[in-house]
């Protein structure tokens, strides 16, 4: 894939309501940014997040990337040690995009051994971003802000967009940053002129649908405004410009929400590439990923997704919820388990057979047995929950059958002979005639060749993915 969208976010740590303590309340337009952004993300479920934060680091000759395999913060210095974010870094993109970034001249990469704490600019939108899309469903590229040259900071976003592609991630941008911090004499930097005119800058920026506006600001009248985000914004352009180009895709440009009550100004901003954008509205979204913790659009999919990972982490399992009038009440699945970036097998357990009293039970039961209990592989540990990808077959009732009525990519088959039972799912790569699936077959079972005495049955499947 590519980049598939990218949001401007701000970071009041008051937004928190471990820090705001009620106090968030008055901000509650961007509150809900925050959810809606949260949403759209996790209706996307980008597998790569690049983070772009002035708190980071910022220089004003570097780009900084963060280093190391990850990092953890929390918001200690705000009164809430309890708030804490553990990400995974996508190193192969960060190295991707720090050569992309070398091949054009422009000054980026790590500094020093260790990586940095994530900051209160990563810390606070992550916050609502882990609602609805955890953390350990994607990995993360770290990015600071810098004053180098605007065309250079747009020729670094074009190359977030080029590392995306040539890397076939599904990824996503997200900005944070404030606006001005003069927009009221009793707030905390005071008034200046120039911050209301920033203010109606951004918004105006905003509503033409061009961000490399953001690139053309007046540099004093910016300096004045004392905003924090701008670089992040420039960065941005460069990258939404770049993947127009590459795909030849429009992108579209949503003001969400726009707020300054505490002489801070607060912008919750999407641009969405309208094949790739959220796939759900944005307020059944919210309802949807906030309630659930969405993994996936299928909701059978979702379900198991949501089980491997709370059992793996918490020992536990979701309730089971109405699958609706579209699933069967009742069913036989398997929940099959492969390691995302090579495809291989990490567990597969089913029924052929209904054995619980409705299909969710039936799904949570055998994510928990793929997940901790096949007798070919190790239990799953929490280290690989980004790496899975999941799905979920729902059986037909199954139906004898003759060797020739077979079809590897329609059916599955049941052998049996005596006590010894053995299955095997359709579509599966590298079966391709009726010989190799009962062949397989056989083999789980324990049945040494498939002769006149093996009972032969053929079912068919809903594959969920």
């Amino acid at each position: 894939m590519s980049l598939l969208a990218a949001y401007i976010v701000p970071h009041p740590p008051l937004a928190v309501p471990q820090v705001g303590r009620g106090k968030e309340a008055e901000i509650q337009a961007t509150l809900d940014g925050y959810r809606e952004v949260a949403a759209r993300i996790a209706a996307l479920a980008p597998e790569t997040i690049v983070i772009i934060s002035p708190h980071t680091a910022f220089f004003s000759d570097w780009i900084y990337l963060a280093n190391g395999s990850g990092a953890t913060g929390d918001l200690a210095q705000f009164g809430a040690s309890d708030v804490r974010i553990t990400l995974t870094y996508d190193e192969q993109f960060r190295t991707a995009l720090e050569r992309a970034a070398a091949s054009r001249d422009i000054p980026a990469g790590t500094v020093g051994d260790e990586p940095r704490p994530l900051d209160h600019g990563m810390m606070v939108p992550l916050y609502y971003v882990d609602e609805a899309y955890p953390a350990d469903r994607y990995q993360a590229v770290s990015v600071g802000g810098s004053t180098l040259p605007r065309e250079t900071l747009m020729e670094f976003g074009r190359c977030i967009s080029l590392t995306a592609n040539a890397l076939d991630r599904r990824c996503v941008l997200l900005v944070s940053g404030d606006l001005s911090h003069k927009l009221k004499e009793d707030g905390p930097y005071g008034l200046d002129p120039a911050g209301p005119v920033f203010e109606e800058a951004f918004e105006r920026v905003v509503e033409e649908g061009d961000p490399s506006g953001f690139a053309r600001l007046d540099p004093q009248m910016c300096d004045d405004a004392a905003e924090c985000g701008l670089s992040g914004f420039i960065m941005m352009a460069g990258a939404l410009a770049e993947e127009r180009e590459l795909s030849d895709r429009p992108f579209t440009s949503q003001l969400i929400s726009h707020e300054g009550p505490f002489g801070v100004g607060y912008g919750v901003v999407a641009y969405e590439f309208e094949d790739g954008g959220a796939k759900e509205t944005a307020g059944a979204a919210v309802g949807t990923a906030n309630a659930s913790g969405s993994y996936s659009e299928d909701a059978l999919v979702n379900l198991a997704y949501r089980t491997v990972h709370s059992i793996v982490k918490d020992g536990a399992t979701p309730e089971p919820p109405d699958l609706g009038p579209s699933e069967p009440k009742r069913s036989g699945c398997f929940v099959s388990i492969h390691m995302k970036d090579t495809d291989e097998l990490r567990g597969c357990i089913g029924t052929i057979a209904p054995t619980c009293d409705t299909l969710a039970e039936e799904i949570i039961q055998n994510a928990v047995s793929a997940a901790l209990r096949d007798p070919r592989f190790p239990p799953i540990s929490a280290e690989e929950l980004p790496r899975l990808s999941i799905n979920v077959d729902v059986l037909f009732p199954p139906e004898p059958a003759k060797v020739a009525e077979l079809d590897p990519r329609r059916y599955g088959v049941i052998v049996t002979q005596g006590f010894k039972r053995g299955l095997l799912l359709p579509d599966l790569e590298g079966v391709d005639t009726p010989e190799q699936q009962l062949s397989i077959a056989c083999a789980k079972a324990g049945i040494s060749h498939f002769g006149p005495d093996v009972e032969l049955e053929r079912f068919e499947v809903v594959r969920h993915i």
